[in-house]
């Protein structure tokens, strides 16, 4: 009987290792944006809690996987309870490269999570290569800083997602980042229905709209989250070892002590009976 009962504690410890979380779907790997034109974001909604990301606030983001920076906020009070689309504007950047992602956050949560990284092209469709060919520890991900052309137009991140932020590098956690594609998106399409934000003005080009893969690996303090892959994959093929291929990642879990927990509690129920 004590033999079954450790079992049993011990099979339910992965089911308490991941927090429920919204699960970006759109960006996915190669997606391409022209400034001006609609830029589409989707998600899957949290299925465990219709709280936690009730009021989500969605950033366009840039930077290295270690060193998120915030460009603008281009949504709030989006419900991430249930699956959902927001569409805005795409906004002037420069440079018009592979640099950007989106980052998700709610007040009801300090989880965060990612899109992969996606291009907002010119509005003629141009486009340069990522500045930086690897992340600051050596993984060969493309990156850069990107910017809008026009600060002014730029909304600040919300209270709570600096908060998260903070709070996500001053600890060690288990997270996802946005990683970029190497292999552009080949299709193209417009959306009829905008909830608009940001800048500008036109049709969406190269979204995708399935989740990439991931596979997750612990951040560092005081540096933000390091690379990792999940979901269903279109394209390209990503590996499931990070740092190999390395094409997307998006959503994000976060590590408890339960099953540290679980594994002292049934030692000590075998010790004691």
């Amino acid at each position: 009987m004590v033999a079954s009962l450790f079992a049993l504690l011990l099979a339910s410890a992965p089911a308490l290792l991941v927090q429920a979380i919204v699960t970006p779907s759109a960006p996915g790997p190669g997606a391409v944006f022209k400034q001006g034109s609609n830029c589409d974001i989707t998600w899957a909604g949290d299925a465990d809690s219709t709280t936690d990301w009730k009021n989500m606030a969605i950033e366009l983001m840039t930077g290295d996987n270690f060193n998120m920076v915030h460009i603008t906020t281009v949504a709030t009070g989006q419900d991430g309870s249930v699956d959902g689309k927001f569409t805005f504007t795409c906004p002037e950047v420069t440079p018009n490269a592979a640099i950007y992602f989106y980052q998700f956050s709610s007040p009801s949560t300090s989880n965060l999570t990612w899109t992969t990284r996606f291009t907002i092209a010119g509005a003629d469709g141009s486009t340069t290569a990522p500045s930086e060919s690897k992340q600051p520890n050596g993984a060969e991900i493309p990156w850069g800083t990107g910017a809008l052309k026009d600060p002014s137009k730029a909304s600040p991140a919300p209270d709570f997602a600096v908060a998260a932020a903070s709070s996500a590098s001053a600890a060690s956690v288990t997270v996802s980042v946005p990683v970029i594609s190497s292999t552009p998106a080949s299709s193209s399409s417009s959306v009829s229905s905008t909830t608009a934000a940001g800048a500008g003005g036109g049709a969406a080009s190269g979204a995708t709209t399935s989740p990439s893969r991931m596979t997750t690996v612990t951040s560092v303090p005081n540096q933000g989250a390091s690379n990792g892959q999940t979901g269903a994959v279109t394209s390209p093929s990503p590996s499931t070892t990070a740092g190999a291929d390395n094409n997307a990642a998006i959503g994000s879990v976060r590590v408890s002590g339960a099953v540290a927990t679980l594994v002292s509690s049934a030692l000590a129920f075998i010790f004691f009976f």
